[in-house]
């Protein structure tokens, strides 16, 4: 891993943007995988103000909250849709997301990882790191090989969700695309900010590699980087503030 510390998220998420802009300009890169959540969507934000020629991307979104009305703006494909697709001038056509509705979710999700496929996989994939480890809807006990499908989510989650949705849902379900597609993306760029997040970075650079902590899963990937503030890494680096031998990845 390349492990990348900052002193708050606001530098880390210029030097994240200034990657990611590097990447997504790559004539090679067709596919594009964003996370939602609160996390990413500055970073987001920094790529729209470039203005960069992007509309030959196809987006496919991560995972989505079960249970939600589709057209509700804080649903991982409506915020996606507007914040990526739309301000990144990426054609309609060009966007996939994932049904929240629960009889659609798990249909939804295996006919897009379907398309992924057909499409050579994800070329760029951006993620949070979920307090409890999970990487999009892959809570812990998810298996390295998971493919799509529609899980319970962890109590911690389900708090989080609430406090996505400010009280007026609290999604118990997620359907995610599985940890398979994910660990074969091409390229990795993933960002944990704050005190609350120190155990879960731990846990994926230190290891040990195994579904306790699904994120664990990234370590040895040929192409990852890892956008830090001091709070996050504070698990990781010693009191000189360098990272330690042990948790270089």
């Amino acid at each position: 891993m390349n492990i990348s510390i900052f002193q708050n998220a606001d530098e880390a998420n210029s030097a994240a943007s200034n990657r990611l802009a590097g990447w997504l300009t790559d004539p090679s890169v067709r596919t594009f995988m964003p996370a939602a959540g609160n996390t990413p969507l500055d970073l987001y934000r920094r790529i729209a103000e470039r203005r960069l020629p992007l509309d030959r991307l196809s987006i496919f979104t991560l995972d989505e909250y079960v249970g939600v009305p589709l057209s509700h703006p804080r649903n991982c494909t409506c915020l996606l849709r507007k914040l990526v697709a739309q301000a990144w001038g990426i054609p309609e056509n060009r966007f996939f997301g994932i049904s929240s509705l629960e009889e659609d979710a798990l249909s939804s999700v295996r006919r897009h990882e379907q398309l992924i496929r057909e499409s050579g996989g994800i070329d760029v994939l951006v993620l949070g790191l979920g307090q409890n480890g999970h990487l999009g809807f892959n809570e812990p006990g998810s298996a390295e090989t998971s493919e799509a499908r529609v899980l319970d989510l962890e109590p911690i989650s389900i708090e989080a969700n609430q406090k996505w949705f400010d009280g007026k849902h609290a999604p118990a379900k997620g359907v995610t695309v599985g940890l398979s597609t994910l660990l074969r993306a091409h390229r990795i760029l993933i960002m944990a900010y704050g005190k609350h997040k120190t155990a879960a970075v731990g846990a994926m650079i230190r290891g040990p590699r195994d579904s306790r902590c699904p994120a664990s899963f990234l370590q040895g990937h040929p192409e990852i980087c890892v956008f830090l503030d001091t709070d996050a890494a504070a698990g990781v680096v010693n009191a000189s503030g360098a990272i330690t031998h042990e948790a270089r990845a």
